[in-house]
């Protein structure tokens, strides 16, 4: 949006946050608290008995509101730590909510070996159970072979394609259907698409979960994915097999698994899902900073480079690919990624 559109957006939104509350407009303390990767914003508005609430603009044409207030309602009579709604106008694109406060996860984290940090993903792991064990995926857009597909190819448009100027290897039609397979042989559950800790708000010592509008029903390892080989850390490979295996026996335990899946073989399905977001994740920057002009998504690029090679180790059958990866992908990442910096 131009900033015409984003102050006449901010000046609908305060007639709108007045008019719930019977304040004056002009004396509303209404303040900008985050925006995000879509063309979301969110404002705290400061209330005065000294109570607060955070009001998200979500422009109609550009966001669609709908699935956040449906799935926020089912997961908050599920029992499950989502904010509030106090009141919404869809048509609008306003919505009122609880103030969770300022503190995302990625801001208690103090280094990947750090107990806090370890605590923390405990934390954050027991939630996953919590949300698949509570939300049913029903309801929910199926995370089905075209959608795995057209976020894999996100990689050769935006990435190689339109970053890089580069072409894909032959070893990558085996890669991308082996991953959707891998995807698709897993049980179905309610998956949140980006559990990242900056998504886990902390309030009271308590994790929150935001920004679920994109769930689907999907891979039951996706959001455990998410949290280990997210943006913030890098785990050793032992820890992430011990996570991963505790994951499983508590999901066999809880019946979302079968009790015939075994350890390796939950595994090798982590370490695909793995990589297929990491492909994702890859083509998603170079678009956010290409077609959105965001700034900020280039330097995360050599952290989902580290978390695809460490994934495909665990899949030497497809060691053509993994080997591009190390000959001519990541030199040609690094030379870019230094112009970049350069011409800044």
């Amino acid at each position: 949006m131009t900033q015409v559109d984003t102050t006449t957006r901010f000046e609908a939104l305060r007639q709108w946050a007045a008019a719930q509350h019977q304040l004056s407009p002009e004396t509303l303390d209404l303040r900008l608290a985050a925006g995000d990767a879509s063309f979301r914003r969110y404002y705290r508005l400061n209330l005065p008995s000294g109570g607060s609430r955070i009001l998200m603009d979500a422009p109609p044409k550009q966001e669609d509101s709908r699935p956040f207030v449906d799935i926020a309602r089912r997961w908050r009579a599920g029992g499950l730590p989502v904010p509030a709604l106090h009141a919404m106008d869809l048509d609008a694109g306003f919505l009122e909510l609880d103030d969770l406060g300022d503190t995302p996860l990625q801001l208690c984290l103090a280094g990947n070996e750090d107990p806090q940090t370890l605590a923390w993903h405990e934390q954050a792991l027991s939630l996953i159970h919590e949300l698949q064990n509570r939300a049913g995926p029903g309801e929910l857009p199926a995370y089905d072979a075209a959608l795995l597909g057209r976020e894999l190819d996100l990689f050769p448009e935006w990435c190689l394609g339109r970053w890089l100027g580069m072409a894909m290897p032959t070893s990558w039609a085996e890669l991308r259907q082996d991953l959707i397979d891998s995807a698709l042989a897993q049980p179905l559950v309610t998956v949140h698409r980006d559990y990242d800790a900056m998504n886990l708000m902390v309030h009271d010592e308590q994790l929150y979960l935001i920004d679920f509008q994109d769930a689907v029903a999907g891979p039951i390892s996706y959001d455990l994915i998410s949290l280990l080989r997210g943006r913030y850390c890098r785990f050793p490979p032992a820890r992430f097999a011990r996570w991963v295996e505790a994951f499983r026996q508590r999901a066999v335990e809880d019946g979302r698994l079968p009790s015939t899946t075994d350890s390796e073989t939950f595994q090798r399905q982590a370490q695909a899902m793995a990589a297929q977001r990491s492909l994702k994740v890859l083509g998603v920057f170079c678009r956010l900073t290409l077609r959105d002009t965001r700034s900020g998504y280039l330097e995360r690029l050599p952290q989902f480079l580290h978390h695809l090679e460490q994934s495909l180790e665990a899949l030497p059958e497809h060691a053509a690919f993994q080997a591009w990866l190390k000959d001519t992908f990541r030199p040609a990442l690094e030379r870019r990624l230094s112009e970049a910096r350069e011409a800044t």
